[in-house]
């Protein structure tokens, strides 16, 4: 079954196919005092230091930038930008466009949690520059010196850009073919991977968005705390502005995960404004937990137009409870619009936006299991729960068979295949996984293009001609020759018993001598004190929950510290780097803390 079509405008040659970097000197001219840019900085200010440039300003010192990194670099060198998330990291990707100085969207070095990312990227990428702040400066030089990396020809201060080079610069002709940046995917034990993406593809993939947001209201404004050297929040943030010459407000993550109502805060000041936000389930329900009275008495959220939820598994409790907690503070019931995309296809591919409470279907989980979607009651014992994705926008969704490669019907379980002016070409030096990825050729009678098409590697199933995605299909567990998505056991694991926190639990399978071998390995809930916690009470309830509601036993039950499981850059379940660290030996254990305190 397939999912949309192309439109005229976003092919080669179409109307309106203007590169989208191009688009920044268009409203210097046309809206030279307008807010482009505001970066909110809370760590100078608790309550938010408003930061904005202009597009006249934009353009300015997006092309003094161009001016910089040409003088140190030449058209398709790297540069990497490992500087914090303020209006110069913003100014560097743009510079970069300008400048065919392919951009590698990293991090400072100092941001915790992400260091072997960084090594595997940044040496994946050789880049030639590396762009960073003086505050910075320290990490990164500690950075060089402590790994096995590559070393730059120059380093350049993104702050410290002559603003008069701008006058220097002279305009060269961008294809859409060239490549804009690399968008290094969240990967979890395997090397990075640098998608190549084009100005073309950053191009259609913004405008695909905008069309799937359906943004008819006048005024729109992003507002977003999303890494920028994350693809969602590199798109929402950079690249949607530039379609029309709207206004992007964005502070960085570490301000969200330090009080996560900053979000809201901020779609609430734009009164008058149609605000357009993004982010994954996790956050969501974040919010949804701080979301007290007090908190909520002074916020207006009508004005939020749409609030994407994608990134990772959409929880139909988070959509609820995002609901309920921001219904008395103005939040419509069809603000929420849960969608579906991935870094090969830029980011955006499906999103149900239609002004209408998220659709959820339920499917016996048996049937599903054996690849079919059979509709059944809400109550019914064996109901699984989906979440509608919508529908793509100017791209092509196809629902295919894995193995024949032959379309699927409606209502049958196959891998999602994109093919569209958003999908990359490629992976960045790495050919055979390129021709895998993104060398998709449909057999058997079809409307559809033969190719090429870009497999995503998950499970999905069109229902209604809308998109739902049922897992990974590495992540597949299979037990006795029955398929068993993890996420449903991770969702019964974390409900058997208080101490389990939730969304922290990965389930993952073993080889065995003649069937698959399921692990759950599942962080302690802080909420319940070490003194209080029987660990052998734990494990027995979730062995009896997953025998209860999967008919399956569970061959390990491994309880952990706080922050032990691991995640993705855009913070879903990295299954198969915990499953390498359980293997390894390098699980924080509870026991094992436990043990330390006597």
């Amino acid at each position: 079954m397939a999912l949309g079509s192309l439109l005229p405008d976003l092919l080669p040659g179409g109307s309106g196919r203007t590169p989208l970097i191009e688009r920044v000197a268009r409203w210097a001219e046309e809206k030279p005092d307008a807010p482009a840019y505001t970066f909110v900085d809370y760590s100078t200010d608790p309550s938010g230091a408003h930061i904005t440039l202009t597009w006249a300003g934009t353009d300015r010192r997006a092309r003094a930038t161009a001016s910089t990194l040409r003088q140190v670099s030449g058209p398709g060198e790297r540069a990497a930008l490992l500087l914090p998330q303020t209006l110069d990291y913003m100014m560097t990707m743009l510079g970069a466009m300008y400048a065919h100085v392919i951009a590698v969207p990293l991090f400072s070095p100092d941001l915790p949690g992400h260091a072997d990312r960084l090594i595997g990227a940044y040496t994946d990428a050789e880049p030639a520059v590396i762009v960073t702040t003086r505050d910075a400066l320290p990490h990164v030089e500690k950075f060089l010196a402590d790994h096995d990396v590559p070393q730059p020809k120059e380093i350049v201060f993104a702050e410290e850009v002559d603003l008069s080079l701008a006058e220097r610069w002279e305009d060269e002709p961008i294809a859409f073919d060239d490549l804009a940046y690399l968008q290094y995917t969240s990967g979890s034990t395997r090397r990075p991977a640098g998608v190549e993406i084009t100005h073309g593809n950053v191009t259609a993939n913004a405008a695909q968005l905008w069309a799937g947001w359906a943004p008819k209201k006048p005024d729109p404004e992003l507002v977003s705390w999303l890494p920028l050297f994350h693809d969602m929040g590199l798109i929402s943030t950079m690249a949607l502005p530039l379609v029309h010459g709207d206004h992007a407000i964005y502070t960085d993550p570490v301000s969200f995960i330090m009080n996560p109502m900053r979000w809201l805060r901020l779609i609430s000041e734009r009164p008058g404004k149609n605000v357009y936000t993004a982010g994954p389930n996790f956050a969501y329900e974040y919010a949804a937990s701080q979301a007290t009275p007090e908190k909520i008495a002074d916020l207006d959220l009508s004005g939020l137009t749409t609030c994407l939820n994608g990134a990772e598994p959409i929880r139909t409790s988070t959509l609820s409870m995002f609901a309920d907690a921001f219904a008395a503070a103005g939040l419509r019931p069809g603000a929420q619009a849960p969608g579906y995309g991935l870094a090969e296809a830029t980011v955006f591919v499906t999103a149900a936006a239609e002004d209408t409470p998220p659709k959820v279907v339920h499917g016996d989980r048996d049937m599903l299991t054996k690849g079919e979607l059979r509709l059944c009651d809400e109550d019914f014992e064996r109901a699984s729960a989906l979440v509608s994705c919508g529908r793509p926008s100017g791209q092509i969704v196809a629902i295919v068979d894995p193995d024949t490669h032959t379309e699927r019907p409606d209502g049958m379980v196959g891998e999602i295949w994109v093919h569209g002016p958003n999908t990359a070409s490629g992976y960045w030096r790495n050919s055979e996984r390129s021709q895998d990825t993104f060398g998709g050729e449909l057999s058997g009678a079809t409307d559809l293009p033969s190719g090429p098409w870009m497999k995503t590697g998950d499970y999905g199933v069109v229902h209604e001609g809308e998109l739902y995605v049922t897992g990974r299909i590495k992540d597949l567990i299979i037990v006795d020759g029955r398929n068993h998505y993890p996420q449903d056991i991770e969702v019964t694991a974390q409900g058997a018993h208080p101490a389990i926190r939730p969304d922290h639990v990965a389930a993952f399978a073993l080889s065995g001598e003649e069937t698959e071998r399921l692990v759950v390995v599942a962080e302690r809930n802080r909420r319940v004190p070490l003194g209080r916690l029987d660990p052998h009470e734990v494990e027995s309830a979730v062995r009896g929950a997953i025998n209860v509601e999967h008919e399956m036993s569970v061959h390990e039950f491994v309880l952990i510290e706080p922050g032990g499981v691991s995640r993705t850059s855009s913070g879903k379940i990295a299954r198969a780097a915990t499953r390498q660290r359980y293997l390894d030996g390098g699980l924080p254990t509870t026991d094992a803390r436990l043990a330390s305190r006597k």
